[in-house]
Parts: structure tokens; sequence; C-alpha cells
């Protein structure tokens, strides 16, 4: 089993037994505060939970994880643009996955040691938005896998020539 299965696997098994993929709205699903928040306003409540607090989409479920259009992919949040199309592949894992960001400063990375692993967490630069992680097992040009999750994303279409 080459090495990025076994993280998939591995990520999946933790998060599922530290209670960390139940969808909004799932029992067992922390309650949330009462303050009001202009984000609730904004995203849906899966988009909320994936943006706002650092959740992740269940494998293979995302609008995006098969989508081959043409054009950028935004922040759902802030609109952004992060990522190109013609950096997206197929990795097999579940979600959307990019070897490079749109450009330099389109995403910052911040160390995540959540669930008792060490990982690089990605987040939109302008607004915050968690995105999702950032691997070392990608393809060439950059080696990079950037796994997001697309709740976190949204599409706009490349305009024809």
């Amino acid at each position: 089993m080459n090495r990025m299965k076994r993280t998939l696997i591995a990520a999946a098994a933790i998060a599922a037994l530290a209670g960390c993929s139940p969808r909004p709205g799932d029992p067992g699903r922390p309650q949330e505060t009462a303050m009001a928040d202009p984000w609730k306003e904004k995203l849906t409540p899966e988009q909320y939970y994936v943006c706002r607090q650092k959740g992740t989409e269940r494998p293979f479920t995302g609008k995006f994880n098969s989508h081959k259009g043409k054009g950028a992919y935004v922040c759902v949040a802030c609109g952004q643009e992060l990522f190109s199309s013609d950096a997206k592949f197929d990795s097999g894992t579940g979600w959307p996955s990019f070897f490079k960001p749109a450009g330099k400063e389109s995403v910052r990375e911040e160390s995540d040691g959540a669930l008792g692993m060490s990982r690089v967490e990605v987040l939109c630069s302008k607004c915050g938005s968690h995105l999702g992680h950032v691997f070392d097992d990608g393809p060439k040009p950059t080696g990079l896998r950037y796994c997001i999750n697309s709740a976190a994303l949204d599409f706009v279409e490349q305009p024809k020539k």
C-alpha cells in the first residue's frame, strides 16, 4: 500500500474515532454558541463547519472531487482565487487535489497538530478560512498535493474563446 493511501486511511480512522467527521446536524456534533456570527449568514452549515470550524467533508462526497471544468477555484467565503483548474489532478483520495496554488499569496500555511498528526493546514490568505491540508506526495513539478475540501470552494468558469 503506498504512503498516500496509508495516510488517508489513518486520517479517516483517527477522525472517525475522535468524532471529527460528523456533518452539520449529525448527533454528537458540538453545540454552537448563540453569539451572532456573520459567517453563518453567508455560508451553508457544511461550509461553515469546514471553513470556520476547521472541519473536513467526507471523502468522495464533495462536488469538486471529480469536477473537470476549466477555470478558477475560489474561496467560498470571500471569493479570492485559490487554485487553477490547470493545477488540479486526480489523487484518488476523495478530495479535490492541486499541485500548486493560483499564486504565491493565494493561500497561507500553518502547522496543524490536531488529531495527533503533524500536518500542514492550508488557509485562504484573505479571510482565513480553513481549506484543507498540503502533503509532500503530489505529482511533478512541485511534488505537493493540496488536499482541499469542496465545501471551501466555489468555481468560476473560464470564459469561452
